[in-house]
């Protein structure tokens, strides 16, 4: 155990070494993103490093250990990564009811200009997690081809489309030609136009316009995604891989490191090139 500990305490104290950690307020769609930015400290002056824009989920976080799972193993290889909290959650500005589809595309573009303008930034790819994977391979889908480099998503949460058309988004149930100008979901208040967004966003055609490498991880016991959407994403792409984590949940409780471990030598391999 006391062998465990200091292994584990080395290892923070490498990646503290490594790290230069910044953060930064991003103007985006409904205020100020709060926004972490992790770079490798050894840059050379005028060298330029590879990034990944990491995307949370509905309801969730900048800090949710899957992604700061995935930016730490990018760090050890030199990547840089940027975290961000929409608007509406954790510690950015915005009232979550007010949040959609379309501005969280907006906010990551936001995000995604921002870090595009500073001079040491490379290549670009982008990652996201349910909700944050309809938003990063949306994004991809409509930015200029080249800007995005390749894709990871992790249980990509088209479903939500659906579910907003058929009437049940995540659980709660109503008539999808009436529905309630502000309901709850997962405790949380949202606004009738959340759903009036989602019913008409072409999701998996939009991510279907990105022509770059993609890779998609999905739990095989996910409860709140079906795999089918997973498998549906990577049907569309052109060049996609495809990975179901055998008896995995949505949040991959179950095997993250794997889940973490797959992402990340995807992006490594796609920024950088096989070692």
């Amino acid at each position: 155990m006391r062998k465990l500990f200091l292994t584990l305490a080395l290892l923070v104290m490498t990646l503290a070494v490594q790290a230069q950690e910044t953060v930064v307020e991003i103007p985006g769609s409904r205020g100020q993103l709060k926004t972490l930015v992790v770079r490798p400290k050894q840059l050379a002056e005028g060298e330029k490093c590879p990034l990944v824009v990491i995307m949370h989920g509905f309801t969730g976080n900048k800090n949710e250990p899957l992604l700061k799972g995935l930016s730490e193993s990018l760090l050890k290889e030199n990547i840089a990564s940027v975290r961000f909290d929409f608007n509406g959650h954790g510690e950015s500005e915005g009232e979550f009811q007010y949040m959609t589809i379309r501005n969280e595309i907006e906010d990551a573009k936001a995000v995604i200009r921002y870090m595009q303008s500073l001079p040491w930034v490379g290549k670009l790819s982008v990652a996201g997690h349910s909700q944050g994977g309809v938003i990063a391979s949306m994004v991809a889908g409509e930015l200029n081809e080249g800007e995005v480099t390749s894709v990871v998503l992790y249980a990509p949460a088209a479903n939500i489309g659906d579910g907003c058309r058929n009437g049940n988004l995540l659980g709660k149930h109503f008539d999808p030609n009436n529905a309630p100008e502000i309901f709850e979901v997962w405790g949380k208040k949202l606004r009738r136009h959340y759903i009036d967004i989602a019913r008409t966003m072409p999701m998996y055609e939009t991510a279907a316009l990105f022509r770059g490498p993609a890779c998609v991880i999905h739990g095989e016991k996910d409860n709140v995604v079906p795999k089918a959407c997973g498998e549906k994403y990577a049907a569309g792409y052109k060049n996609a891989e495809l990975h179901i984590q055998p008896a995995d949940d949505h949040g991959f409780n179950k095997n993250r490191p794997g889940a973490i471990k797959i992402g990340a030598d995807f992006l490594i391999k796609t920024l950088k090139g096989a070692k």
